[in-house]
């Protein structure tokens, strides 16, 4: 049992990256589900007085997520190898952020639950790849996370 219990945080690590890079097709080649989520999404952010947030070329467009979720799933699977491991901390740490974007969008927007008609399976993939995240940081990966925050800082430090 033990020796299964330790394939836990990297078969979850798997799964966020496969959630993420499926989801990179839609973006990546501006397909119409996408185009309408993220057009809610602009309209809804245009009527607080920022239009163009998730515009093609806005700060939060499909592109700039997209290229998140392939750095969050690179890292992961990366962070697969013991050596790697605190890339893996990274890319949950960058799955996390998104995903609390991305859960937060469907629930407080005009996005709602279930955009695509789906069954709501878009929003089920957001949560699950949040609650991973969380668990890969809080539990699995937390000394890992602090080995990288040691390294960035050691780098960014001044000489």
């Amino acid at each position: 049992m033990k020796r299964i219990v330790r394939f836990i945080p990297d078969l979850m690590a798997l799964f966020m990256a496969a959630i993420f890079l499926d989801s990179l097709r839609y973006k990546f080649t501006d397909h119409p589900k996408t185009r309408e989520i993220f057009g809610r999404l602009d309209g809804w952010a245009a009527t607080l007085g920022a239009p163009g947030l998730f515009s093609h070329t806005g700060l939060f467009s499909q592109y700039v997520i997209g290229s998140i979720e392939l750095l969050a799933a690179s890292l992961l699977i990366i962070g697969l190898h013991p050596r790697f491991q605190p890339l893996q901390a990274g890319g949950a740490l960058a799955g996390l952020l998104v995903m609390i974007g991305a859960v937060s969008f469907h629930l407080f927007t005009p996005l709602g639950i279930d955009p695509n008609n789906d069954g709501a399976g878009l929003f089920i993939a957001a949560c699950t790849n949040l609650a991973f995240a969380a668990l890969l940081l809080g539990l699995f990966r937390r000394d890992a996370l602090m080995v990288l925050i040691g390294r960035v800082a050691a780098v960014l430090r001044p000489s």
